[in-house]
């Protein structure tokens, strides 16, 4: 197995620039998770490192070899796609060895490393199948295990879950993780879910208009971002925001009800406060509109509008159920807030 080095890596697409001189070190056995909104250069930055995409600029390299300009059959990766690609005239077992039998390799290889990709999938039972008598969640195995089979260097992931219902996501993610503590393999994988990457990942890498945001483990990343951008995007419910003003006395945020901290070493001037929703609760007081209550049973999500028009999110473990259009007060904990710079750049301040 090899890790993943990226240096200076661009992108063009004709005098589109979609990808900006993008360093990234991914270790050897780690798994990371390529994550940010739609168009902002992840699965293109993955095509790069697998070979389905030129590279303008920049080299990568997998393990000590510069593949910047080699073939995809010559880096040693392997790439499992949104989706799943399998032939339907063939089984399971001919689908996951058919690139093993096109190179050249002898049957009685490839048939021991079916089976032993067949093992780890939990796929014994479905090997004489054809795809169309399996589920999406199968489906999904067996292109995995087509990956196995080759025993690439790294594995790479293009939102292999997207096309499977919420309950076979949650499955297939247990899957890949369990998959990855077995096998130890680098893998990289791209998603636009936070709470994929999160769960998955032991790097995240953020990305938004082709440049990386941010890298580092999940909770890092959730406890202490470094820009808005990051701070919005991950957790679920996402971080509230709110305009505040910071002076010598403290920051004033209206949305909040007043005052949020009396002693402050910010620079005088706008700010933007953010609280994540655990981070509020209701209170006595009739500041904050009720919009509507996802009463989920362990955890409700109340949905509110301040006095200024912005909107808060509560995140509240009883049964709580806030009638809409009421009106609530709002409380919070001053000491989990976190400062951001009211430009749009948003860079973190405390």
């Amino acid at each position: 197995m090899s890790g993943v080095n990226l240096q200076g890596v661009v992108k063009r697409f004709g005098e589109v620039q979609v990808i900006h001189g993008v360093d990234l070190t991914i270790e050897d056995g780690e798994f990371c998770v390529f994550v940010g909104p739609s168009g902002c250069g992840k699965s293109t930055l993955l095509r790069m490192v697998a070979g389905l995409e030129e590279t303008t600029s920049g080299r990568i390299h997998i393990g000590t070899r510069d593949v910047t300009r080699e073939d995809p059959a010559e880096r040693g990766v392997a790439m499992v796609f949104q989706t799943y690609a399998l032939y339907p005239h063939m089984t399971v077992a001919e689908n996951m060895g058919f690139g093993l039998k096109m190179t050249g390799h002898p049957k009685a290889e490839v048939a021991a490393k079916v089976r032993e990709a067949s093992r780890i999938l939990k796929l014994d039972d479905y090997l004489a199948r054809k795809p169309k008598a399996l589920s999406g969640g199968q489906r999904q195995r067996v292109a995995i295990g087509r990956a196995i089979v080759r025993g690439p260097e790294v594995f790479l992931f293009d939102e292999p879950l997207s096309n499977l219902d919420a309950e076979l996501r949650v499955e297939m993610r247990v899957e890949i993780a369990r998959l990855h503590r077995e096998i130890g393999a680098t893998m990289i994988y791209v998603t636009h879910d936070q709470v994929e990457a999160m769960t998955l990942a032991s790097k995240i890498v953020v990305l938004r208009a082709g440049r990386v945001e941010q890298v580092g483990k999940p909770l890092e990343l959730y406890h202490n971002p470094d820009n808005r951008f990051v701070a919005g995007f991950i957790g679920s419910p996402a971080m509230n925001f709110v305009s505040g003003v910071a002076w010598r006395g403290g920051v004033e945020a209206a949305g909040l009800g007043g005052t949020v901290v009396t002693e402050t070493d910010l620079p005088p001037g706008a700010v933007v406060v953010g609280l994540r929703p655990q981070h509020l609760h209701l209170a006595e007081g009739s500041t904050h509109r009720v919009e509507m209550t996802e009463a989920l049973g362990g955890v409700s999500f109340i949905h509110l509008t301040a006095p200024t028009g912005e909107k808060l999110v509560i995140e509240a473990h009883q049964d709580l159920h806030a009638q809409p259009g009421s009106m609530v007060g709002l409380g919070f904990d001053a000491e989990k807030a976190l400062f951001f710079a009211a430009d749009a750049e948003g860079r973190r301040l405390r």
